[in-house]
C-alpha cells in the first residue's frame, strides 16, 4: 500500500458478505488504502463482546477486488483487534464501521456490534465512525449512504480529528431529493419496550422470541430522533468514558466523611 495515503481499516456486524459493506468500500477507497476485516457471519447485537473461550480465525477473502480483506470468525471487536495486530501492525488513521443494515440511533448504541467495533478502534486512539441505515432490507438502496459515509470520512481526514474521536451517524431511508443534509446531535433519551413472546417447538417444549416496539421519551429537538424522522443524516459524538461527572460531584460532596 502507499505511505502517503492513508489507511482506512474498514468493518461491520453484518458480516463481510453484508451489502453494506461492500457500499461503505466503495464510499471510501478513493480516500485511502483501505483494509478490510470483518465478521465471517452476522454478530448484529453483539455489544462489545470479544472472543476468550475458543480460537480465533482469520482467513483471506477475495471478494473486493484489489482490496485486501480478511474474515474473522469473531465479534466485530475482535476483528478490529486483530486488524490492529497482525494484519496492519500499526493503527489505521481511520476505522469506518457499517454501513449497518438497521437503526443504531438512541440507546441502541449500548447494542450495537456496528458500533463497538469503532469504538475499540477509538480506545485504541484511532478516529472512527459507525455508520448504519435505517432500511434493514438485504436489498437496501445505499446511495445517500454511500455520499454521508464519503462526506463525513473525508472531513474527518481533513482535520485531523483527535486520536479518541468517535461518531454514530444514522441515515434515513429517503431518495436523494428527499435527503435534507446532515446535522449534529445528541442521542435521545429513547428506547426499545421488549416483550417476550411465549411459543411452544413442534417438540413442546417452551421457548420465547423478543418483540417489542421502540418508544421515543424525548421531546428535545436537537435529537438523533428527531433529526432522522426529518430527513436529515444525525451525527452524534460518543465517548467511551462513562463516568456521570455531574453525579460524581454531587457524590464527592454529599459523602465527603467517607474519605
Amino acid at each position: 500500500m502507499a505511505t502517503d495515503r492513508p489507511v482506512i481499516l474498514v468493518t461491520n456486524d453484518d458480516g463481510i458478505a453484508a451489502p453494506g459493506i461492500f457500499n461503505l468500500v466503495e464510499a471510501v477507497k478513493e480516500l485511502g488504502d483501505v483494509v478490510v476485516v470483518a465478521p465471517d457471519s452476522p454478530q448484529s447485537g453483539m455489544g462489545h463482546a470479544i472472543t476468550i473461550g475458543h480460537p480465533l480465525r482469520l482467513y483471506k477473502a477475495d471478494i473486493f477486488g484489489d482490496i485486501p480483506a480478511w474474515q474473522c470468525s469473531g465479534t466485530p471487536v475482535d476483528c478490529v483487534k486483530l486488524a490492529r495486530d497482525k494484519i496492519l501492525h500499526r493503527k489505521p488513521d481511520i476505522c469506518v464501521s457499517g454501513i449497518n443494515h438497521g437503526a443504531n440511533y438512541s440507546i441502541n448504541v449500548i447494542y450495537s456490534g456496528t458500533m463497538s467495533a469503532a469504538m475499540e478502534a477509538a480506545i485504541e486512539g484511532i478516529p472512527s465512525i459507525g455508520f448504519s441505515l435505517l432500511d434493514f432490507n438485504y436489498d437496501a438502496d445505499f446511495t445517500v449512504a454511500r455520499n454521508v459515509a464519503t462526506t463525513i470520512t473525508r472531513r474527518v481526514l481533513e482535520q485531523k480529528m483527535p486520536a479518541h474521536t468517535l461518531l454514530n451517524v444514522n441515515i434515513p431511508i429517503v431518495q436523494p431529493h428527499e435527503f435534507k443534509g446532515m446535522k449534529v446531535c445528541r442521542q435521545a433519551y429513547a428506547k426499545w419496550k421488549e416483550e417476550f413472546d411465549h411459543r411452544v417447538d413442534p417438540r413442546g417444549k417452551d421457548y420465547y422470541w423478543m418483540t417489542g416496539k421502540f418508544v421515543n421519551m424525548d421531546e428535545g429537538h436537537d435529537t438523533d430522533v428527531e433529526a432522522l424522522a426529518k430527513n436529515y443524516a444525525s451525527i452524534v459524538p460518543v465517548k467511551f468514558d462513562l463516568t456521570d461527572m455531574q453525579m460524581k460531584a454531587m457524590l464527592e460532596e454529599q459523602w465527603k466523611d467517607m474519605s
